[in-house]
């Protein structure tokens, strides 16, 4: 494993106390960053951060990033704990049921688009300030293959990862004038808590669709993030980082 250079770096992952945020936290804590885990269960942020604790400074935040009062308050935490907010992950998100749009219950698609893309429009609000008044950030939206190219019978999460993914787009021109990187990545499918959130038609029909043939490992994801978050990513903005195995080239 390749050492990215995160010495003295302060971080946020955001639903990052298990699956892929929890890869993340593990690969930014080996990097030598210090970082937060802001997740809503607070018992499993809080266990994953004293199982890493011997990889480095890391603090459990509980947080719904649906909440801007609840936001704002993670934000004060994590001040006044770690002196600031170099790195932002967004990476908290559910996949919701996996049925045809005709049936799909309303409220399923409020909440997914809730914590999906308004999560991510809220943890983006609350910190982006600081980097401007420092001139200094990373900042990477995790979104999805299915918000390239739509996955049938997930309208909702379809819909919220395109969304993150126009969010970062915009951001990254708006930043673009000062030290701060926002960009994405869409990976495929990875064996995560998250399947337990979908048939097991719809986990065959992914796996169908990745030319490698297999899903993506989680130190995968890590590793493309390590680096998109380092000071060494210091052009590429705006930008949208494939993991899907081959099945988008884009």
């Amino acid at each position: 494993m390749n050492r990215i250079e995160l010495d003295g770096r302060r971080a946020v992952v955001t639903g990052g106390a298990m699956g892929i945020g929890r890869a993340i936290v593990e690969r930014l804590l080996d990097s030598g960053a210090a970082v937060a885990i802001w997740d809503k269960d607070r018992a499993e942020a809080e266990r994953t951060a004293a199982d890493l604790a011997p990889r480095g400074r890391v603090l459990a935040v509980a947080v719904d990033v649906t909440r801007w009062d609840e936001v704002r308050a993670a934000v004060r935490a994590t001040d006044t704990a770690l002196g600031g907010i170099d790195i932002l992950v967004c990476n908290a998100g559910i996949a919701g049921p996996t049925v045809p749009l005709v049936d799909y219950p309303i409220e399923e698609w409020q909440r997914i688009l809730d914590i999906d893309l308004t999560g991510v429009f809220l943890c983006l609000k609350a910190v982006v300030p600081q980097m401007i008044a420092r001139n200094y950030g990373r900042i990477v939206n995790v979104a999805s293959i299915a918000g390239k190219e739509g996955n049938p019978n997930a309208a909702a999460y379809s819909a919220a990862k395109a969304g993150v993914i126009a969010l970062t787009k915009s951001l990254g021109k708006e930043l673009a004038g000062y030290d701060i990187a926002v960009n994405c990545i869409t990976p495929a499918a990875a064996r995560t808590r998250i399947f337990e959130q979908m048939s097991e038609s719809h986990i065959q029909y992914m796996l169908s669709k990745i030319p490698r043939g297999r899903f993506v490992e989680l130190r995968e994801i890590a590793a493309m993030v390590a680096w998109l978050v380092s000071e060494e990513n210091s052009f590429t903005t705006g930008a949208v980082f494939d993991l899907s195995g081959g099945r988008a080239t884009y």
